[in-house]
């Protein structure tokens, strides 16, 4: 990098700072070459995706053949949205800086399945994919116009720091009294807080979605409790939401949940609470939280097993799509055959090919509902390599085969 580029690069570092503050978007600065100098980044782009660091070359490329007021639109395979602008300087072009990845439209599982299918990615990857697009900002087309706005004239024009003026700090009067009514009520507000957040580890530890409706009706959420901190309340209820994150994630762990898809929803609350706007979004997002890690334990769970089995179901789980039989299955966990299928069928009540073909249906159905990717597609997508098979135990599972189940549910 020039002397000259450097000079302006630093320029920008404090232009992305500012930008991603205000946002709460990734930012990054390219430089001229396609490489990264700055990633103020919170979201972390699953491993399945390809990375988008070969993208930057080409963004630079259509940003460099274009006005010097321009900025770019782009949107690759994966269905990730970015919006760029060109650093220029007397009509030298020193790289560009990029926001993103968002999205302009709430994902559904038919656009996971989409983006699943069309990059012919492991359908394994399923639910930690679900939890990464869920949550990006979602970005309408007014919105992006005005974004693509504000980075062009940031990018154009020189930064010029900001200098604060603020108003006389006036000190109020103590007031004893009130000062020790404010210690006993944040003494109870904190033991129930402590109560509350223990009810909620042991009802999402056993997946009980019953429980966690009570509480939340008897509590009227835990969030109340940061309305009467007078100094910053959103601040203040987006700590307590986090601490409460980790509450639950911990509960998770605890209902014999594995890690990996513990980390991709924890993952994804931490990010939307930092981006609630006000108390009630914040409130409901926090229902939504505990709601969905007691979902988790109830799909995924392998609490109640021996150490065995659940080593197994997490391999078939993450899995899916590869070979499995009980044989590859034993190799793998270094465990004689006959020992693993007893196990299995006691603690499951299932033997292991059925509970396979069991997740592979399950799978199934949804690229079946969508009807834009064919039944073989589908069959091989979810692990099966024989299209008669897929067709035989699809029929046991449903009583319909593929092709009647399209037209019966789509």
């Amino acid at each position: 990098m020039s002397e000259e580029s450097g000079f302006y690069f630093n320029d920008f570092y404090k232009k992305c700072t500012i930008i991603n503050a205000i946002t709460k978007m990734d930012v990054r600065l390219i430089d001229k070459d396609g490489n990264a100098t700055l990633q103020l980044v919170n979201h972390h782009i699953p491993a399945v995706l390809q990375n988008i660091n070969n993208e930057y070359f080409t963004i630079n490329e259509t940003l460099r053949k274009n006005e010097t007021n321009s900025y770019y639109y782009h949107v690759n395979s994966f269905g990730l949205e970015y919006i760029a602008a060109g650093i220029w300087r007397n009509s030298i072009f020193y790289g560009s800086a990029l926001i993103g990845p968002f999205i302009s439209s709430i994902p559904s599982i038919g656009f996971i399945s989409d983006i699943l299918s069309t990059n012919k990615l492991p359908v394994s990857e399923r639910k930690q994919l679900e939890e990464f697009y869920t949550s990006l900002t979602v970005i309408s087309s007014m919105d992006s116009n005005s974004i693509g706005d504000l980075l062009v004239n940031m990018c154009i024009h020189k930064h010029i720091d900001s200098q604060l003026i603020t108003s006389e700090i006036i000190t109020p009067p103590l007031n004893k009294e009130q000062l020790k009514t404010n210690i006993a009520e944040s003494k109870t507000m904190i033991e129930a807080r402590y109560q509350f957040e223990k009810r909620v580890m042991d009802a999402i530890a056993k997946g009980d979605r019953e429980e966690i409706a009570r509480i939340a009706n008897e509590s009227n959420s835990l969030l109340h409790i940061s309305d009467r901190i007078p100094e910053s309340p959103i601040r203040s209820a987006k700590n307590i939401t986090l601490v409460m994150n980790t509450v639950c994630r911990k509960a998770a762990e605890r209902g014999g949940v594995h890690p990996i898809y513990i980390h991709t929803i924890s993952e994804k609350f931490a990010i939307l609470i930092e981006r609630a706007p006000n108390l009630p979004h914040l409130k409901k997002l926090g229902i939504v939280m505990i709601n969905e890690y007691c979902e988790l334990v109830q799909t995924f769970s392998t609490r109640n097993y021996s150490f065995i089995v659940k080593k197994a179901v997490d391999y078939i789980h993450l899995h899916l799509e590869t070979p499995l039989t009980l044989h590859d299955l034993a190799a793998t966990l270094h465990v004689n055959p006959s020992h693993l299928s007893r196990k299995f069928k006691s603690e499951t009540t299932m033997n292991i090919i059925d509970y396979i073909n069991q997740k592979r249906v399950e799978e199934a159905k949804l690229y079946l509902q969508r009807g834009n990717v064919s039944i073989t597609e589908i069959a091989f997508m979810v692990g099966f390599n024989d299209l008669n098979y897929f067709s035989r135990v699809f029929k046991k599972m449903t009583s319909f085969t593929p092709s009647q189940y399209i037209k019966r549910f789509t």
